[in-house]
């Protein structure tokens, strides 16, 4: 028991229980009513700060979380990150969590081993991300997908983050981080239009601060493992 108290940093309680009470103060006090949105946003901490950890359990909870939020962007149209999470995005995260099962460090299950992207893999990153960014573009246009352009940057940002998650690179948490800021706008135009999605405005401001935690924590871990 003591092993299990101690896994969580002071700093990363204090920041999982405070994500934790912004989201649902939030969400009481507006009297919303969908409670998909709130086990989305509760479960998405939850995966966030595991993935900090290099924990492979923060993958199966991202692949939750990516179901959830796939059918709560389809109440609104947003196709494209209805289609992202639950065709791309959750999928990765399956990629990814047997990547991290078979890379433990030091045959610690809890704990995946930092890697580094090849020489020109960046580039191939780059022009893969292009691919996937002019070929998403066209599909959400077809299905006349609200606020087309955030939401086709939003494609990019998580189809590059889901690439360094699989690659085990620190940068991952970089580029979701990014990409919160993109749904942040998002659903800021959402709730413009119905008050009720302030929840999940709040629930990707609080996904940005989890994931520079994130890149932060596995910029250490890198440093510890290399050292």
């Amino acid at each position: 028991m003591k092993h299990k108290e101690s896994y969580f940093t002071k700093l990363e309680k204090i920041l999982l229980f405070s994500s934790i009470l912004l989201i649902s103060v939030t969400f009481f006090a507006f009297r919303s009513s969908d409670y998909l949105t709130l086990a989305a946003s509760l479960i998405g901490t939850l995966s966030l700060i595991f993935n900090a950890k290099g924990n492979p359990f923060g993958q199966i909870l991202m692949i939750i979380f990516s179901i959830l939020y796939g059918i709560i962007s389809f109440t609104f149209e947003y196709y494209g990150e209805m289609i992202t999470y639950l065709y791309m995005t959750a999928p990765m995260a399956l990629i990814a969590l047997i990547s991290w099962l078979k890379n433990p460090y030091k045959g610690n299950k809890r704990e995946v081993k930092v890697d580094r992207l090849k020489k020109r893999e960046p580039l191939f990153l780059f022009l893969l991300s292009l691919a996937v960014t002019f070929i998403f573009y066209f599909i959400l246009a077809y299905f006349n997908t609200a606020n087309i352009i955030p939401s086709t940057v939003s494609v990019t940002t998580s189809f590059i983050a889901a690439y360094l998650t699989f690659r085990r690179s620190p940068y991952f948490a970089l580029a979701y981080a990014s990409n919160d800021i993109i749904l942040i706008i998002l659903w800021i135009l959402a709730t413009i239009e119905d008050i009720s999605y302030i929840s999940v405005v709040v629930c990707f401001i609080v996904f940005l601060v989890n994931d520079l935690y994130g890149f932060i924590s596995w910029l250490y871990m890198e440093k510890r493992q290399r050292s």
